[in-house]
């Protein structure tokens, strides 16, 4: 028995010095570069988004965090990225909302969507929530949101609106307005985001434009094009000059938002790690201040919580999504 006996006492031994590396190393994360996986192009509000969250990340870790573009396929190419890398929290995943709401075999829907939590990534932290805005050309004429659906209800189909893709949240606004109206637009969908869609919309060949602040701001703020309106509820601070949808549609709503993830696997004391790091970020007054002049709204959650808060917006959008793949596979 004493032979048992040995290796029993040296495979135990081996199994703590394991534990004692692996919590070591987890104590001293980050020591290397992170890189944070983006679903979106360059110059998107979601790219704005990690950039902002990266630069905070680098200074409070002394290491540096690196953007990862991976747009294309709805956001199929980033989340299998992200999905296949190691699971040791050197790379996280901050994806769009559509994503998450995909209808899972509709037409053009890559297979790996829509991305379902806690089945395909850990949840890390909630990061902000924010309103889609509306532009439109200069040379439609078009100047307000009542305009545009007199316009629409007189000539259905015709007015088109560049969108980041079929399926992402400014195509589904579009639908939902369309659904709450009974008015007709015609979709001009962009993978390359706002960037490659704007010579099209100034020229006029597009007429109007959707994205979070952060893709329009220069469009705007250069007079480009013409802010029609955004999808909160009630005007934005800082915003207050803007109308909302939900003053000539009463009720009307659509927020996108973003949420950090990490690979299935990634140790929980580097999630939690993570979250709390992520927590003191977004209280920064500078981050806050950067995140709201993008008409952006900082918000915390736990892991538990953001997967709670998933799930129930996309029960929120499956009808939506249902209705529409019904439309295109008639």
């Amino acid at each position: 028995m004493k032979p048992f006996r040995h290796w029993k006492t040296l495979g135990l031994f081996l199994l703590t010095v394991a534990g004692i590396c692996e919590a070591r190393a987890q104590s001293d994360y980050p020591n290397q570069t992170v890189r944070i996986v983006v679903d979106s192009a360059a110059g998107s509000a979601n790219d704005a988004t990690a950039r902002i969250l990266a630069d905070k990340l680098s200074k409070m870790w002394g290491q540096q965090v690196l953007t990862l573009n991976q747009p294309g396929a709805g956001g199929g190419i980033s989340a299998r990225v992200a999905s296949q890398s190691s699971a040791d929290g050197y790379t996280l995943y901050l994806p769009a909302t559509s994503p998450f709401l995909a209808l899972p075999g509709a037409p053009g829907v890559a297979p790996n969507l829509p991305i379902e939590l806690p089945r395909d990534f850990v949840p890390v932290s909630f990061v902000l929530q924010q309103p889609l805005f509306i532009g439109a050309s200069h040379k439609s004429g078009i100047v307000s949101i009542a305009q545009l659906l007199e316009i629409a209800k007189q000539k259905p189909g015709e007015i088109t609106y560049a969108a980041t893709g079929r399926g992402r949240l400014t195509h589904l606004t579009m639908e939902l307005l369309q659904a709450r109206t009974g008015v007709k637009f015609q979709l001009v969908p962009y993978s390359g985001g706002p960037a490659q869609a704007m010579n099209d919309v100034m020229s006029g060949r597009v007429h109007l434009i959707l994205d979070a602040y952060a893709g329009l701001a220069a469009a705007l703020k250069g007079d480009l094009i013409k802010g029609l309106a955004d999808t909160s509820l009630e005007r934005l601070p800082g915003f207050e000059n803007l109308p909302t949808v939900a003053e000539t549609v009463p009720n009307f709503f659509v927020g996108a938002w973003n949420v950090m993830l990490a690979p299935i696997g990634t140790p929980d004391s580097i999630v939690r790690k993570v979250n709390a790091d992520l927590r003191m970020a977004l209280d920064d007054p500078e981050v806050r201040s950067r995140f709201q002049g993008n008409g952006a709204f900082v918000k915390y959650m736990t892991p538990e919580e953001v997967t709670r808060f998933v799930q129930s917006e996309q029960r929120t959008w499956r009808p939506i999504l249902e209705q529409l793949n019904r439309e295109i596979t008639k």
